[in-house]
């Protein structure tokens, strides 16, 4: 059984990794479309930043989105002066840090689904008279739906065990910041921990199988139904 601590840590792990899904999703999308149909100068310098949190240590990435987003950063002391919007150690701070972390997922998941459409399938189209809007809609899409979905889950599975990046920028707060991973590494940090880490260490390998192979399943079965696998 689990306390009502670690309770509160899985409830604040799927909030934080489903809010951080929602606000990647369209910006993975249109990262995506960019990087696989864009013909523009220094499109290998956006490709080179999304793909950067993997790469990086997180915590580099949580400390550079504290200088950036912390109440005295350039951007976040605007947002706290303008709007009285704190970011840094708080909720919305670790689905932004989890966010980051999690759009190359997403990005590289759109992209090789938007890579392996025939462009043939939309030159058809258009010669039938469908315009650009329609033919994204009724053909592009559908066929990348797979991979936004595989993407969206298996950054949901990430978002669940982001650790490094959300305990720099949003820290360690019960209730507010502490989710499965740092609670997991507050009962290490404890003599009388052994227990509780176990259950946490259990359930997060769980859940994070559990999303892997969600995501295979759930890419088959859209391949299977759009005839493409």
């Amino acid at each position: 059984m689990l306390t009502p601590e670690e309770v509160d840590a899985l409830r604040l792990s799927v909030i934080v990794a489903t809010s951080s899904v929602l606000v990647t999703l369209p910006i993975a999308v249109l990262l995506a479309w960019l990087l696989v149909r864009g013909r523009f100068t220094g499109r290998w310098l956006i490709d080179a930043a999304v793909h950067l949190p993997l790469v990086l240590p997180p915590v580099v990435v949580g400390y550079l989105l504290l200088l950036l987003l912390g109440v005295r950063g350039p951007l976040g002391h605007w947002l706290y002066t303008t709007f009285d919007l704190r970011l840094a150690f708080t909720t919305s701070g670790a689905i932004i840090a989890t966010a980051v972390m999690t759009l190359p997922l997403v990005v590289r998941a759109v992209r090789l689904a938007l890579e392996g459409i025939d462009p043939g399938l939309e030159e058809a189209a258009r010669t039938l008279g469908a315009g650009p809007f329609d033919r994204a809609l009724s053909i592009t899409l559908p066929l990348m739906l797979p991979g936004i979905l595989a993407g969206a889950i298996t950054a949901f599975a990430a978002g669940l065990g982001e650790f490094g990046a959300v305990i720099t920028f949003a820290s360690n707060i019960p209730g507010e910041t502490r989710t499965l991973p740092l609670a997991l590494y507050t009962a290490l940090q404890s003599p009388t921990g052994d227990a509780s880490a176990w259950r946490l260490a259990v359930l997060s390998l769980g859940l994070g199988a559990l999303g892997l192979t969600a995501a295979e399943l759930l890419a088959r079965l859209m391949r299977r139904r759009l005839g493409r696998g």
